[in-house]
């Protein structure tokens, strides 16, 4: 939402950014936006223990009276706000209803690919058809989807929950509540989702701008809430080209200590030179690496180096990194393909396991670890793509993904032409307030 929010601002639009307590931005670096607070009403131990859907829930349940009342508030202030539309998350698909009540128009952003978008609106022919069954076995999670190929049953974007009846109803409510918007947008481009870009039209009869990559729209500074260690670059620097394995899931995921330990082995035996990224908090119960094993650190010696949160865009874009094994979050699956780095896939929720899926079946420039985190695929994987013959044609592909990235970005290309198409489209809608 910031990366976009920058790319407006920076075509002459005024930016006004409602956001709640929970993971509430900090001002001073973006001094270019007003920012106003939604008071969510949650505790932090209401945060810490909710899973990501009670959490949606309870967030959406205690922002909706905020939100309409800082509408109201907002819009009474003829004299130094003028609105001129609402762009909201899908998930927070409440905005439409206020959106309806104060005639504003609302325009729908999903950061994620449009392919787990067009595999949530098929939820209602998934469930029908039994694919969303609790007694699904592990044979069946491998069977093939032929509604929505080329996803697996173990593809679909669901998120681990004590309360799947929710899930459904949230998943339902941003459908239906797109449906009714205005427009859509997404960060991605044509030439890498043209297919499901079609069928995205044929289902939401609305106009849709594929305007990504943010981040190569406009380059700034990176958004994460964690630390970032630089000597992860002072390191890569004495490596030789393509070389690395850089290591990140993310700054959500989580793991318990075998799937760590099954990580460090699949490492260590690659004998190939890894950037590891351990989060604080990725292992349940644990404060950092201190359930690495003594000899798993002495063996890999210099030839790996474990660090606390890095600057991913840095690190992927350096000459020593020839590979990227990701959680396949899309921001990181996005970052990848505009560095050329090829990958490998360890999904472990929602849209993650859809895009893991594209990146090894469609698009060809990874690989999906299908058995989850054992040691033997894990360094089977490894070697393919660091050295071998099919991680070379990876690599290739990537490359050529990549300067399609640059083509597209570029005077006269799709996500050139998209983003000056959604500068009209919002200001068609200033001559009407």
């Amino acid at each position: 939402m910031i990366q976009l929010a920058n790319i407006l601002h920076a075509r002459g639009f005024v930016i006004d950014i409602v956001h709640t307590k929970y993971n509430f931005p900090n001002p001073s670096k973006y001094p270019q936006f007003n920012f106003h607070l939604l008071s969510d009403g949650l505790s932090e131990a209401e945060i810490s223990t909710s899973g990501p859907i009670h959490l949606i829930k309870l967030l959406i349940g205690t922002c909706v009276d905020p939100f309409y009342q800082f509408l109201g508030e907002l819009l009474s202030d003829d004299l130094n706000n003028r609105v001129t539309c609402l762009i909201t998350d899908a998930i927070w698909y409440f905005t439409q209803a206020a959106a309806d009540k104060f005639k504003l128009p609302r325009i729908v952003l999903r950061t994620t690919s449009i392919c787990p978008f067009l595999a949530l609106s098929a939820f209602p022919l998934l469930q029908e058809k039994g694919y969303l069954s609790n007694c699904t076995s592990d044979s069946e999670m491998e069977d093939a989807i032929p509604e929505l190929p080329p996803l697996k049953v173990k593809d679909i974007p669901i998120i681990e929950t004590q309360d799947p009846d929710n899930m459904f109803h949230i998943i339902a409510s941003m459908v239906g509540e797109t449906k009714k918007a205005r427009g859509l947008i997404f960060n991605t481009f044509e030439e890498l989702e043209e297919p499901e870009l079609v069928k995205l039209q044929s289902q939401f009869l609305m106009p849709t701008f594929a305007v990504g990559p943010f981040r190569k729209c406009f380059l700034s500074s990176a958004t994460s809430l964690l630390t970032q260690d630089i000597s992860s670059i002072s390191w890569l620097d004495k490596q030789s080209p393509k070389s690395v394995l850089y290591v990140s899931f993310g700054s959500i995921a989580s793991m318990d200590d075998r799937k760590l330990l099954e990580m460090a082995c699949g490492l260590a035996n690659s004998t190939h030179p890894f950037l590891w990224v351990v989060r604080p908090g990725l292992v349940h119960g644990s404060e950092w690496i201190e359930m690495l094993p003594s000899e798993f650190l002495s063996s890999v010696g210099e030839r790996g180096y474990i660090v606390k949160w890095a600057p991913q865009q840095e690190v992927l874009s350096h000459p020593a990194v020839g590979g990227f094994w990701t959680h396949s979050g899309w921001n990181s699956t996005l970052e990848s393909i505009c560095e050329g780095v090829p990958m490998i896939c360890s999904p472990f929720f929602g849209d993650q396991r859809v895009n893991s899926r594209y990146v090894n079946d469609v698009w060809k420039i990874g690989i999906k670890l299908e058995k989850g985190m054992e040691r033997e695929e894990i360094e089977d994987a490894i070697r393919t793509l660091m050295v071998g013959e099919k991680g070379e044609e990876m690599r290739k592909r990537v490359v050529c993904m990549k300067e399609k990235v640059d083509l597209c970005l570029s005077s006269g290309g799709s996500s050139y032409r998209a983003l000056d198409g959604l500068i009209d489209f919002i200001s068609s809608f200033e001559s009407s307030v």
